[in-house]
């Protein structure tokens, strides 16, 4: 029977309150040098400043308002106060007030207002473009997942996402993947047993007693997380069942052979499916009936959303 013991850490959802603070603040620290003070280049310039706002706006106030261009799905909206917070911890007395008028996960329409901004000219000019990168690119990134999860429609099986994301970005990219109503794979190599092609060719383990010793191995050693393995052929199921894996993914197996393992397997571990997962294919492998299918999709394929902020 599939074991409950690790069900929490399959089916999980990563919150904002999980992600740690000084990496967000990190981010937008180097974001906001890139953009004013030149990071990266081997020769900055000396200015370090934003000289268009401060040679014509240094002290007005304005207000304008954040509005959607297209219907998305919100992520990105507790980075904002992050965000103006720097901004303003560079730019002494002036301050700059939003009120937010939707929260990440909210579906909204074109033209709809996320939330209205007022106060300090300077610090929305120089913040605008960063704020609007995060919020497009994670916004894009969730509008996408959400795709992905009307497509499965009404069945059984969790859409969850993959170690595929931008370097640097994962832990955003994963939490706009659950805002999306997806669910998170592993998070890194730290948090879940693996066992893919690459690492049972490595230990000369593909197949037969040699596969389930691999397997056996990676549960002895590692009891407290759950041990997936990857198998390409209906061959190898039976000794990874055998041997006590707790998550079998079925990488690019055909639709036939697909059915054939998800009704061999049971209810003797869970099945999760992987490799060439469209908006096409999805609702079929979600017909099928694997507890998961997992696809890069949405995050490395999604365009950004478009958001403007308008006066």
């Amino acid at each position: 029977m599939k074991s409950t013991k690790f069900l929490s850490h399959l089916v999980r959802r990563l919150s904002w309150s999980e992600i740690d603070a000084d990496y967000l603040r990190s981010m937008v620290e180097l974001a906001r040098a890139e953009d004013i003070e030149g990071k990266g280049l081997a020769n900055p310039p000396k200015s370090g400043r934003d000289i268009t706002t401060m040679t014509l706006t240094p002290k007005t106030q304005t207000s304008a308002r954040l509005v959607s261009r297209e219907d998305l799905t919100v992520c990105g909206m507790e980075l904002l106060p992050i965000i103006l917070d720097v901004y303003q911890s560079h730019s002494g007395s002036e301050r700059l007030k939003f009120t937010p008028e939707a929260k990440d996960a909210d579906k909204l329409q074109k033209g709809d207002v996320l939330g209205i901004f007022e106060g300090s000219a300077q610090i929305m000019l120089q913040a605008e473009r960063i704020m609007l990168n995060f919020l497009q690119r994670l916004s894009g990134v969730s509008t996408m997942t959400a795709k992905y999860v009307q497509a499965l429609g009404k069945t059984q099986t969790k859409l969850l996402d993959t170690r595929k994301t931008t370097p640097g970005f994962r832990v955003l990219e994963k939490y706009a993947f659950a805002c999306g109503g997806g669910y998170n794979h592993r998070i890194g190599l730290f948090d879940r047993v693996m066992l893919k092609d690459n690492h049972l060719a490595a230990a000369h383990a593909a197949s037969g007693e040699m596969l389930a010793e691999a397997v056996r191995k990676a549960r002895k050693e590692n009891a407290d997380v759950a041990v997936e393995v990857e198998v390409d052929s209906p061959g190898q199921i039976p000794p990874v069942l055998e041997a006590g894996a707790d998550v079998i993914m079925l990488d690019n197996f055909n639709f036939d052979d697909m059915r054939k393992a998800v009704d061999y397997i049971g209810q003797r571990a869970y099945v999760e499916v992987s490799g060439g997962v469209t908006l096409s294919t999805i609702g079929k492998i979600g017909e099928i009936g694997p507890d998961f299918v997992s696809s890069a999709a949405p995050v490395h394929s999604s365009k950004w959303i478009d958001i403007g902020l308008d006066s």
